[in-house]
């Protein structure tokens, strides 16, 4: 498994990684995992969950639900400026989203420039001005079901919603939405890494390499 190393000169900015995937598809723990073997202390973590627009921002769909599968539902262009501060070396001010109120917060995340950034969320490789960004770009591909299954865990332990709601939800918005903006977005990856968390040879593999490319930053 091959990384690339774009053309770009040593010592400038950090690596910049993209970590992308549909729900449930095992992103997280893969970036989780990342954190655990190079070193959190070395890592500027950006996950594109935090930068949800507040609920009467979101857009709808004609059934009534909330799209938060939609590029729109998501203030990418704040991303971008805070992953443009890091680069050049300067602090950035994430914001945190409060999911049981969809809602942002009145607090920030303090997030300090790293060696390597590592930007994850299922939609950041269908933003052109996003994807222009990222040295590497990492997808993780899980079977639908699969997916699925660990959305309907997911939702109904940490979010207290039923089985219903998440089925509706998915057939509403979440599907639709990765066919037309996830699934397409796959092309753009550099490395494809099946089955998420559980690839343990992928994500070893994976470690080493952005070690190597961190050291040389």
């Amino acid at each position: 498994m091959a990384l690339p190393l774009t053309a770009r000169p040593a010592a400038v900015r950090p690596v910049t990684i993209g970590m992308a995937g549909g729900t449930g598809s095992g992103k997280t723990t893969v970036s989780t995992a990342l954190l655990d073997r190079v070193g959190a202390h070395r890592i500027a973590y950006i996950p594109h969950d935090s930068y949800y627009w507040d609920y009467d921002q979101l857009p709808r769909e004609q059934s009534g639900f909330v799209n938060f599968d939609h590029p729109n539902s998501l203030d990418t262009p704040l991303m971008i400026k805070h992953i443009q501060q890091l680069q050049r070396g300067e602090t950035a001010e994430l914001p945190i989203y409060e999911f049981a109120h969809h809602r942002r917060s009145t607090r920030t995340e303090r997030v300090s420039p790293q060696p390597i950034i590592l930007v994850e969320g299922i939609l950041i490789f269908a933003e052109p001005e996003l994807r222009e960004l990222f040295d590497v770009r990492i997808f993780v591909d899980t079977d639908a079901d699969i997916r699925f299954i660990r959305r309907l865990t997911r939702d109904m332990v940490e979010r207290g919603r039923t089985v219903e709601s998440v089925i509706a939800q998915y057939l509403a918005t979440v599907r639709p939405m990765h066919l037309e903006f996830v699934e397409p977005s796959k092309r753009y990856a550099d490395v494809i890494i099946p089955e998420g968390g559980h690839n343990l040879v992928a994500i070893e593999m994976l470690a080493d390499r952005i070690r190597s490319l961190g050291q040389t930053s």
